[in-house]
């Protein structure tokens, strides 16, 4: 599929699926989007050009190429398995990616489900956050069969810097799980740093400067500190994903024996930010609980 034009589908205009489907404009390609809130879709159209589709069937009629990012396991399942899903519509050879972060069940599920009707399928949860969707930066995370990827790495080229064929069904997924629970792992010890930086009356403009060049580095912290430092929180990935991520990594814990005592811990932190009224503040305010 590499520098060809495509005929493509994507299916949730959202806060990650908009930029997407933009950048696979820029690159050449026919679109046509659904969301299921049609004023979004009008919307994308308005900016971008190419069509909006009443129903996932109509908006995958004769694609090449159909892109999902909706919001869980059950949005999924109804825009390519419900009554007017895109599986039913879909082409033979076709191909599915799937950008959701969802569980590794229902990724082996639609994988299974597509084999069936000989379409090829991939799981592709990324990483990124808004901002990445919006620059094309992403990291794809990526399951399926060897020739699967093969088809889908040119087209996820449009909108990520970073594509990884991760292993089978579902891997992709799993994978993305990974990613949460480090990350969530290490915003707590940055918060619990930050605070006690606070506590202690130290300026934490000095205090990034001295920690922030050595083994206590991470991204969070070079992009976060200071705006944790000043109470901002408007950065895209929310509290309340952040929660539905790490919840998707506890029941696979639960499926293959792993052991996340931190993450767990952590999980029961964001259920107290959620309780204060901050569910839609980026993950970055887990430092709220902590007193100064």
């Amino acid at each position: 599929m590499d520098e060809q034009k495509l005929r493509i589908s994507f299916i949730g205009t959202g806060v990650m699926g908009g930029p997407m489907a933009g950048h696979l404009v820029n690159a050449g390609h026919a679109l046509t989007v659904y969301n299921r809130t049609r004023a979004k879709a009008d919307a994308w159209v308005a900016q971008y050009g190419g069509a909006a589709a009443a129903t996932p069937a109509e908006a995958v009629k004769d694609a090449d190429v159909v892109l999902t990012c909706v919001g869980n396991d059950d949005d999924l399942a109804q825009v390519t398995l419900g009554r007017d899903g895109a599986f039913r519509a879909m082409r033979r050879g076709a191909l599915f990616i799937d950008h959701t972060t969802v569980s590794a069940r229902i990724a082996r599920q639609l994988s299974v489900e597509a084999e069936g009707l000989g379409l090829l399928s991939v799981d592709a949860p990324v990483s990124g956050g808004e901002s990445g969707a919006q620059a094309g930066t992403l990291s794809a995370m990526c399951g399926g069969t060897k020739d699967a990827f093969a088809a889908a790495e040119p087209v996820m080229r449009a909108y990520s810097a970073r594509i990884t064929h991760i292993g089978g069904p579902g891997a992709g997924q799993t994978t993305k799980m990974v990613n949460q629970i480090a990350i969530a792992g290490v915003l707590q010890g940055l918060s619990e740093a930050l605070r006690f930086a606070q506590v202690s009356k130290l300026d934490t403009d000095k205090v990034f400067e001295a920690v922030s060049g050595g083994a206590a580095a991470s991204w969070q912290m070079l992009n976060r500190w200071a705006t944790m430092s000043k109470d901002e929180f408007d950065f895209g990935f929310a509290v309340d994903w952040m929660r539905k991520d790490l919840g998707l990594a506890l029941d696979e814990a639960r499926t293959n024996g792993a052991t996340l005592p931190v993450a767990s811990l952590v999980d029961q932190f964001y259920a107290d930010v959620q309780k204060a009224g901050n569910g839609r503040r980026d993950t970055s305010s887990l430092v709220t609980r902590l007193p100064k």
